[in-house]
């Protein structure tokens, strides 16, 4: 059918209310509507919708959509019949989808049947069903779209196996032309979607991916909580997304959240679709300002003034995680999108690809090596997206990104390579990065030492880099293609043919260290790390913080305690920025829990509140962080199974958990202010002789709580027996 290029132009100003296109809209929708397929590449915010929307609503017959995000669904629709006023508006467009009850769907049939419908939007899993194909047969159909394209492919970041049925099904109920659009595919993905589709020979529209209004930035995931609460509070009446790897989590940072005062809604999969649609409009309305989603589910609300996109755990793809911070600043406005960034994540994510087929393993393996090149790489973050979409970015420096404002320090690892190459050759290539970082930094722990790795020649020889060092040498070597990681057999590093020529005719490598949010000048107004950088680190009230310490030294004196037994650092450094004058106040401080507040807390509070007084200070109530009561259950656990004398081993396997894990739960515990005994399992677990030594070495020698130090003045000591002997010590003698 031919649509003048007028009524195109005067159907766009009707329904949409503008007066002109944007990008090349117009070519697609005048491709579209003269019958050609057309596969549409175009980021987030670029009007994809508007491509299929308007052809729709000018052509005979109804469009069918498929689409995968049911809340998308929805939003669309509503936004649709809000354009098109007119009797039939409540027709005009529908979608077909699991949340629908059995009257809805009867209604959906009947607009479609009488030609009242223009756009039906369908789920895949719906699309597949016998009797909606039968009755889609029933009906004229003037194209097919096929949103969120990269679901059909196995490479894309959302792979979902009905996509790959949609050409066989399209087939029965009826050929007509077909429009592909998505916001993130690569070469590889673009190629297997047309394939997939039967539509190799679509013409393919490219819009730029470059998004010059997203600021991006990665942080170290240290008390990542409290800086997002801090940050969102820093950003008032702004609306943002936070996505988290599980639904568990969701829950946990949306009620978090709410306890801070932060109107804030979960949305998961988990949910049922009453919730998950009032928890949308509650969002959409501006009646919350902070959606906490999952990674897994994929949201589809299509809001153009977000600010802020946070990622609280790394996505498993760089296509995920550009079309999750795509939802920022669609308007063309402000979008800040943050990731908090630990390598354990990864980790855990390879972890779930175990005991998948090998070329699922392998497509994931690959996809989470490029989001760790992206984090960990020191080059422009846009650069890497665009050059990831097979886009070329010329600039040198985008001017909005962490890496172009603030650039990491890089050194020639040379040396470092060759060394992390001499000791996985020697071992044969039967260790994960942990185990090889640990020789490496001269970490003597139980697993070392039952390998007799502590007796190895490289053992140590980068002590003084630190384990951490050794292992981001050891990932950039996995990035750069010298080493290669085999998930199949739990993470273990070998040499890859490139890594062994550069054995052989060594040559220089840039590596990057990793940056210090302190290096970031605290004065610069127009610095988003130093504004939003993490509580703590000499941030606060440097003068308070003197007089603090001068309290703690004094109380020490009189207790015959070692200072940071009292209150360690963190916990003076919070109080330096967060002026407690009750009790109550004051257990919210890092560290400091209720029985600590009360053993310790009277003198310090006593000074804080005298010198808000003298100051005229006008403390920040708003970066108070209030926990959640009902979530110590873990904790509560915890103790009552030592108080039951439980092997921690038992505890770990009860709790899903692995022994530094349950030790991280148990020094917090003892660092709020708990007393708990946990003798019956260090006579167990620790030699007698040894027990006395590193508890004598905390209370005669420690200068701070620090394990690090401990491990480097005690010497030949296991890790876990070292945390083991300070966690009874700060209980016995602390608390």
């Amino acid at each position: 059918m031919t649509v003048s290029k007028e009524a195109i132009h005067q159907k766009l100003k009707k329904f949409f209310g503008f007066d002109s296109f944007k990008g090349n809209q117009e070519e697609i929708i005048t491709h579209l509507i003269g019958g050609g397929d057309a596969f549409v590449l175009m980021p987030t915010g670029g009007g994809k919708s508007l491509c299929y929307q308007l052809p729709a609503l000018c052509l005979p017959g109804c469009a069918i959509v498929i689409s995968p995000l049911i809340a998308l669904m929805k939003n669309q629709v509503d936004a649709l019949r809000e354009f098109v006023q007119s009797e039939d508006s409540s027709a005009i467009a529908h979608f077909l989808n699991s949340s629908l009850s059995k009257t809805q769907i009867q209604q959906v049939r009947a607009d479609l049947t009488a030609g009242r419908t223009k756009l039906l939007y369908v789920a895949p899993e719906s699309l597949t069903k016998e009797e909606n194909i039968a009755m889609l047969k029933t009906i004229p159909i003037s194209f097919y779209a096929i949103d969120e394209a990269h679901c059909i492919s196995e490479w894309g970041h959302d792979f979902r196996p009905e996509y790959r049925r949609i050409n066989e099904i399209v087939s029965q109920i009826g050929k007509a032309p077909m429009i592909a659009l998505t916001a993130t595919a690569t070469p590889k993905v673009q190629s297997d979607i047309q394939k997939n589709l039967g539509m190799t020979h679509a013409k393919v529209f490219k819009s730029s991916f470059n998004r010059p209004n997203l600021y991006y930035e990665i942080r170290d995931k240290t008390d990542a909580k409290r800086e997002i609460i801090k940050f969102i509070k820093e950003n008032p009446g702004k609306s943002g997304i936070i996505y988290c790897l599980s639904r568990k989590k969701v829950e946990e940072l949306s009620e978090l959240l709410n306890v801070n005062g932060i109107k804030a809604r979960p949305y998961h999969a988990g949910l049922d679709a009453a919730t998950r649609a009032a928890n949308q409009d509650d969002f959409l309305m501006e009646r919350a300002d902070v959606i906490v989603a999952t990674i897994a589910f994929g949201m589809g609300i299509d809001k153009p003034d977000v600010r802020f996109v946070i990622h609280y755990d790394v996505p498993k793809s760089l296509e995920g995680y550009y079309q999750e911070t795509g939802r920022a600043g669609r308007d063309g406005g402000e979008g800040k999108c943050i990731t908090f960034y630990n390598h354990k994540d990864i980790q855990k994510l390879e972890k779930f690809m175990q005991g998948k087929p090998i070329s699922e393993q392998e497509i994931g393996k690959q996809l989470l090596l490029d989001v760790v090149s992206y984090a960990e790489s020191n080059q422009c973050r846009r650069k890497i997206l665009l050059n990831y979409f097979g886009e070329d970015y010329n600039q040198d420096n985008c001017g909005c990104c962490d890496n172009c404002l603030y650039p990491k320090e890089q050194f020639d690892g040379q040396k470092d390579m060759l060394n992390v190459m001499e000791l996985i050759l020697s071992l044969k290539e039967n260790f994960k990065t942990e185990h090889l970082a640990d020789i490496l930094a001269g970490v003597s722990n139980s697993i070392i030492k039952s390998y007799n790795h502590h007796k190895h020649p490289l053992f140590g020889i980068g002590r003084e880099k630190g384990q951490r060092f050794w292992a981001a040498v050891i990932r950039q070597g996995l990035v750069l293609h010298l080493l290669d990681k085999d998930i199949d057999k739990y993470g273990l590093i070998n040499i890859t043919a490139k890594g062994m020529e550069f054995r052989r005719m060594p040559y220089p490598i840039m590596l990057t260290e990793q940056r210090s949010f302190a290096e970031c000048d605290d004065d610069d107004d127009d610095n988003p790390i130093a504004r939003n950088k993490p509580v703590g680190g000499g941030g606060g009230d440097q003068t308070l913080l003197k007089v603090l310490k001068s309290v703690r030294e004094n109380l020490s004196r009189k207790l015959n305690l070692p200072p940071w037994v009292i209150f360690a650092d963190p916990s003076l450094e919070d109080m330096s920025i967060l002026y407690p004058i009750t009790l109550e106040e004051l257990h919210h401080c890092q560290g400091v829990g209720e029985g600590k507040a009360r053993k310790f807390g009277g003198e310090f509070i006593k000074v804080i509140s005298q010198y808000v007084e003298d100051n005229d200070i006008l403390r920040p109530d708003d970066i108070l962080v209030r926990n959640v009561a009902n979530k110590s259950a873990n904790k509560i656990f915890i103790i009552q199974s030592i108080d039951r004398k439980m092997p921690f081993e038992d505890i770990c396997q009860m709790k899903g958990m692995d022994m530094s894990e349950l030790l991280d739960e148990i020094e917090s515990i003892v660092n709020s202010g708990t007393r708990i005994n946990i003798d019956y399992y260090i006579h167990r677990a620790v030699d007698p002789d040894d027990m006395e030594d590193i508890y004598e070495y905390f209370r005669e020698e420690a200068h701070s709580d620090s394990i690090d130090e401990a491990m480097r003045d005690l010497g030949d000591y296991d890790e876990i027996e070292v945390r083991l002997v300070r966690i009874k010590f700060i209980s016995e003698i602390g608390n």
